[in-house]
């Protein structure tokens, strides 16, 4: 079932099909970290914008259509700097989707690795097992050893389970909103 207007988030206004994702910036630079030496067009954006941005992603629905406004008043509006926000914004989002795609493939990695060394101490555990089931008072140790080799599958699991899918959302948001119209509002 598709969701209606009133079931976005309040703050967020749909206009002409789109649910626009405000920003009101005195100062071209005030969208990006102050402390990045990169060029203008290669700055990180300040954290707490990439932060508004993203989640403004997820509470309209990251499968609907959506515009970044970006509205500038004051100097801002005469700012020449200001026509490359859109392709610096863009290109922060590719980069971050870029980086949360390289940590998707490491944590799978880590997770194989581990699945490979949990495994072989699994085995090695059921086999330390299955040499002193047979001696008396050797009970405990004997399920101590199984309950270890099965607590040892736990990380590798974790990983295959839960954690992968949380970073790959992220990828797919960021890689959304790298694709986001973003359009520049000069106001008086």
């Amino acid at each position: 079932m598709g969701r209606t207007a009133s079931d976005a988030q309040p703050g967020y206004r749909h206009v002409d099909g789109h649910w626009l994702i405000e920003l009101r910036l005195r100062e071209t630079r005030q969208i990006f970290n102050r402390l990045d030496p990169a060029p203008f067009r290669e700055k990180d954006l300040d954290p707490a914008a990439e932060s508004y941005i993203e989640d403004a992603v997820r509470e309209v629905g990251e499968g609907r259509p959506m515009k970044l406004v970006i509205r500038l008043a004051g100097p801002a509006a005469a700012d020449p700097e200001a026509d490359s926000l859109p392709s610096a914004v863009r290109n922060f989002f590719e980069y971050r989707a870029l980086h949360a795609g390289i940590a998707l493939s490491r944590l799978l990695r880590e997770g194989t690795a581990s699945l490979g060394i949990a495994l072989l101490f699994l085995a090695a555990c059921l086999g330390l097992r299955n040499a002193i089931s047979d001696r008396a008072g050797w009970a405990v140790l004997s399920e101590g050893l199984l309950i270890i080799g099965w607590v040892g599958l736990w990380r590798p699991v974790e990983i295959f389970l839960y954690d992968w899918w949380q970073v790959w959302r992220r990828q797919r948001r960021l890689a959304r909103i790298s694709r986001l119209v973003v359009e520049v509002i000069r106001e008086p």
